[in-house]
């Protein structure tokens, strides 16, 4: 496959902060590509150095091979956090608005078809669901036909039913050959949309892989949450303990049944305890130390426009 996007030594200063350290990746043409992190990791500000929000201090962009030339913005969309809609259009007219400004726009019932708005497309912009609008943004990000596609937190405030739409649609734009940059502070839905992942911490790509890989990589078999006082000392060096929190401890096995059978052995109340094998997120916090949380991205006068 080809890379449509390469990052090499990306570097952003303010003052005595380096707030993007040296940092290196390349994108596959028709991948979802990941960039998680915590707040201040970095993640935005190398996002707006690509979109040419913001000018590097050091490093270099190629889009294509190439460095970026004054039509990139024409081949890109960008899907911001919140855009503020003109309350008085209706869908349809919002995307008829805003595809007049491209000369190779796509066609605004195709549009529709594609983010499942054509059922509401007379209704005001106003009137619709949360899901609906969040389906309208990635619309309006798409109208240009980009090959490459930015979603900057596509599902935050969405309820899980609205949530599962939404993936829909951006899977459906994935078999469409589109390449997508996904930030997002939802584990499941990086797992599950993104062929790869880098996570920065610091100004600093720590890990990148396939989310499955990832996993692999830093956690393997299964997770027994169990309270902190319910594993004996003999039984503690025999197990990796990855974290205690809120009273509980959380420890690594390959083997469940036997864990069980001597954590049964010691007298601990099974009752208390749960099993599940690892995920994204187990990897974040072992990385990071933080937990990702939907609610810990901007606050709501960031990344919005109005249309």
């Amino acid at each position: 496959m080809t890379a449509i996007l390469e990052v090499k030594h990306l570097v952003k200063q303010y003052g005595k902060n380096r707030a993007v350290d040296g940092i290196s990746f390349a994108i596959e043409a028709g991948t979802c590509f990941g960039l998680l992190g915590p707040n201040g990791a970095g993640k935005t500000t190398t996002i707006e150095m690509i979109e040419k929000v913001i000018v590097p201090d050091g490093g270099e962009i190629l889009y294509k091979g190439r460095p970026r030339s004054s039509g990139f913005l024409e081949e890109v969309g960008i899907q911001f956090q919140e855009t503020e809609l003109l309350a008085f259009l209706t869908v349809r007219e919002t995307l008829h608005t805003f595809g007049r400004l491209y000369q190779n726009a796509m066609d605004v019932d195709e549009a529709m078809a594609l983010c499942d708005l054509t059922e509401v497309a007379s209704q005001q912009n106003d009137n619709i669901s949360g899901g609906q609008r969040q389906r309208l943004w990635l619309a309006l990000a798409l109208i240009n036909q980009p090959d490459l596609l930015f979603l900057d937190e596509p599902s935050t405030g969405l309820d899980p039913n609205a949530r599962l739409d939404l993936w829909q649609v951006i899977d459906t734009i994935k078999q469409q050959g589109r390449t997508i940059v996904l930030t997002t502070h939802y584990m499941e839905e990086a797992e599950k949309l993104c062929d790869e992942i880098a996570i920065m911490h610091k100004g600093r790509i720590i890990a990148r892989d396939t989310p499955k890989k990832l996993i692999s990589t830093y956690f393997n078999g299964i997770t027994v949450t169990l309270p902190v006082d319910g594993l004996t000392k003999d039984m503690e060096k025999q197990y990796t303990v990855r974290r205690k929190t809120d009273g509980h401890m959380e420890i690594e096995t390959n083997d469940a049944n036997a864990c069980l059978a001597r954590l049964m052995d010691s007298g601990v109340d099974l009752t208390d305890i749960s099993i599940r094998t690892p995920n994204l997120e187990d990897v974040f916090i072992h990385l990071t130390g933080k937990r990702l949380s939907p609610n810990s991205g901007q606050g709501p006068d960031q990344n919005k426009k109005k249309v």
